[in-house]
């Protein structure tokens, strides 16, 4: 029987940890820093609950001139999830780009990539638009993602529109099908997306802060920046939690229609 030594033990677990230093690294590149998008701005908070991380956000220009808004949780946690995550973040890119009539193609071949190379257990939530800045129509698909929200002041009033899954998470089927919906923006409007980490996070009693907390945030109409939005969310998550700790990889999306 071989035996380890402690000095052996040490250099692999210094080797295992550079690794990881180094796997985060990697994935952090991976992740856009508030791009410019024509007629939007934008805010986003990403934080891996352990090191690397299984949730996903991207914004990127297609090339029927849309831009592509992307957010999605892949299912477990460390390394396994992160890897799945990088191949998500490319199938999405990779699928976004050919000139489709309707986001739910691309979303149909992102789930075939996803349980082709993805091992059983894992699978994705994932919220996939496509932005007109022209026209300022958000096309959608969203496969079990929780529903990311506009806020709308209206008349002096605040209203909050759902936009709701209508799919399964991708790569838990071969055969998955999807459906695009149309949402017209309008100037003023504030989108807002997060994941698990954030709609999940529990206080001292286990009890989880939830979409309904995150809506009622927005029941007073007043001028607030997609900054603002990000910062009072993370206030208000905190808050609840009272000095628990995420338990779960934490991302959030603000985008605004400029006025």
């Amino acid at each position: 029987m071989t035996m380890w030594s402690d000095s052996e033990t040490q250099i692999d677990s210094g080797f295992l940890r550079l690794d990881l230093r180094m796997a985060k690294e990697v994935q952090k590149a991976f992740i856009p820093q508030n791009p410019l998008i024509p007629g939007l701005e934008c805010e986003t908070f990403y934080r891996p609950a352990h090191g690397v991380s299984g949730d996903y956000y991207d914004l990127f220009q297609v090339s029927s001139g849309k831009w592509g808004i992307a957010i999605g949780d892949v299912s477990g946690k460390g390394i396994g999830a992160a890897l799945v995550m990088v191949k998500l973040q490319a199938s999405v890119r990779a699928q976004a780009q050919p000139s489709h009539s309707d986001p739910a193609i691309a979303m149909k071949r992102v789930n075939q990539l996803i349980y082709e190379s993805a091992p059983i257990h894992f699978y994705a939530s994932l919220f996939y638009a496509e932005y007109d800045p022209v026209t300022r129509t958000l096309t959608y698909v969203n496969a079990g993602q929780n529903p990311p929200i506009v806020i709308r002041c209206e008349d002096g009033r605040s209203k909050v529109f759902r936009l709701e899954p209508d799919g399964i998470p991708v790569g838990l089927f071969e055969n998955s099908n999807y459906r695009s919906a149309n949402f017209q923006l309008q100037a003023g409007d504030i989108l807002v997306a997060c994941t698990d980490g954030i709609m999940e996070m529990e206080d001292q009693e286990g009890k989880q802060w939830g979409q309904q907390r995150l809506e009622d945030m927005f029941s007073i109409c007043d001028r607030r920046t997609p900054g603002h939005v990000v910062r009072s969310i993370l206030r208000e998550v905190s808050a609840f939690a009272r000095g628990r700790a995420p338990q779960d990889d934490m991302t959030l999306i603000v985008l605004q229609v400029d006025l």
